[in-house]
């Protein structure tokens, strides 16, 4: 397989590259773009022809620079040995294949595809989107052998996307109604993938049929059909093992996937807590589940399409810096849109804090998460988890929860936040992570006399300024 034709060069060693605002030519897709997706599908053999890029839209060279435009990524292959379960797959090779490609930063996936392409490669000759069509048939035809002929079709038109994109996510939708038709317990064999590790080199996906890939498109079932094809590759098995903590998900066989994959530097996971040995969060992730600790034990989620801050007052960018990477964040968890509707859904969590399923957690979410998925949610919950449009202040959330009954009122945890007074006993086991690793500083008071400790957990933290206040003693609950 041979680039010569390509003016920049291409190569594994390129994925990771990152493309900052001022060193690009032209951004695609994203949160600044309604409707962008990419998409595989299978095809017979005489429905495509094999090397053929179509352009509908302005090509690269037509794009001002420092622009942003719409971006659909439709890749037609064909193979005797192809089926309709490796879709999902493939398609997540675009995001592997395009950052093969030196000069272009490519993040996520399906509907929330987002690149961007540098001045560099620009100037030295890469102005042509057929010149990514080409390199993404050659990849997939080398990486993947089973595909004996693709062909790619890219959009760029804004009118003209509207179609195929409504059409990529009814098939995203028909995916995922099928992988929530099994649980944990129906499988023996769970699935791991390491194709964000280029981003995130501690991170490794863990995929069960209650918990799809964070990049919300690798089901069980799409993984389960890679990992045959190629066994080898990016997606493998993992046997479960034992089961460890049942109410947590922990079991020793992805302990040993997580140990081995990620060097050492992660342990444990909980497949099923957001707060106690979480899964680590690449940088894919379609949604961010966060902790509101004035709830006591309430969370948050916000997805990417979120215009705006969230109920803790950072934007989703910002919670993505801190979340991702590798890192086993307790409190920041980067999570699938389907795991939210999923009955192993922060689990454990749950169950600490005396509730029955993880949902009744969630206290707040962005108005555009809850939308996609409100009819799937319970029906005695959907209505009483605020969205921006009810509760837009921090402040003004518990009276919210008060007004409608949410169930987490009714537990210990909320009860003692709301009281400001602190719980006689902590919600912890020895040895367990809690929210944000330790480091403490004792600030003397006057004369010597008392002071005051700050704990700094595992954080980053930017301000224009600390304001220490000395809190009072407060009568301790018996």
């Amino acid at each position: 397989m041979s680039f010569s034709d390509i003016p920049v060069d291409v190569g594994p060693v390129y994925e990771g590259e990152r493309i900052r605002g001022n060193q690009m030519y032209v951004e695609l897709g994203g949160p600044k773009i309604e409707k962008h997706f990419e998409l595989v599908r299978v095809k017979a053999p005489k429905e495509i022809e094999d090397g053929k890029v179509i352009l509908i839209g302005p090509d690269l060279k037509d794009m001002e620079e420092g622009s942003t435009h719409p971006i659909g990524i439709l890749v037609e292959v064909a193979g005797p040995e192809l089926e309709e379960d490796l879709e999902a797959v493939f398609e997540r090779r675009i995001h592997e294949f395009c950052n093969f490609v030196n000069g272009i930063m490519h993040l996520n996936q399906r509907y929330t595809n987002w690149m961007r392409i540098s001045k560099a490669a620009f100037e030295k000759g890469f102005n042509s989107f057929e010149m990514l069509g080409t390199v993404l048939i050659r990849l997939f035809k080398a990486e993947l052998p089973i595909i004996k002929t693709a062909q790619v079709t890219i959009i760029t038109d804004p009118a003209k996307i509207e179609e195929p994109h409504e059409f990529a996510l009814g098939i995203y939708n028909k995916r995922d109604e099928r992988a929530r038709s099994i649980n944990d317990e129906d499988v023996e064999m769970f699935y791991g993938c390491v194709l964000c590790q280029s981003f995130a080199p501690t991170h490794a996906c863990c995929i069960t049929p209650n918990r799809m890939s964070l990049c919300g498109s690798i089901s069980w079932f799409d993984a389960r059909a890679a990992a045959r094809v190629d066994p080898k590759g990016p997606l493998f098995e993992v046997p479960p093992g034992e089961t460890i903590n049942k109410e947590g998900g922990e079991y020793s066989g992805i302990n040993e996937m997580i140990k081995k994959r990620s060097l050492g530097e992660i342990e444990r996971i909980y497949l099923y807590s957001g707060m106690e040995y979480p899964h680590t969060s690449c940088g894919c992730f379609e949604a961010i589940d966060f902790f509101i600790p004035e709830t006591g034990a309430g969370h948050g989620i916000i997805d990417r399409n979120h215009d705006g801050i969230a109920l803790n007052g950072l934007p989703f960018s910002a919670m993505a810096n801190q979340t991702g990477g590798g890192k086993q964040l307790a409190g920041f968890n980067g999570i699938s849109i389907q795991y939210i509707i999923s009955p192993k859904f922060q689990q454990y969590d749950a169950i600490q804090a005396g509730l029955k399923s993880g949902i009744e957690l969630v206290v707040w979410m962005g108005r555009t998460v809850k939308d996609r998925v409100y009819d799937l949610l319970p029906e005695d919950i959907r209505d009483k988890i605020a969205t921006e449009d009810d509760v837009a202040d921090l402040k003004d959330l518990p009276a919210w929860l008060e007004k409608v009954k949410h169930p987490i009122i009714e537990t210990e945890p909320y009860k003692a936040a709301a009281s400001g007074v602190e719980e006689e006993e902590e919600w912890e086991e020895e040895g367990a992570m809690m929210p944000m690793g330790t480091v403490g500083m004792t600030i003397p008071g006057a004369g010597g006399v008392g002071g005051f400790k700050v704990i700094l957990k595992n954080c980053k933290i930017h301000a224009e300024s600390i304001i220490i206040k000395k809190i009072e003693p407060k009568t301790r609950r018996k």
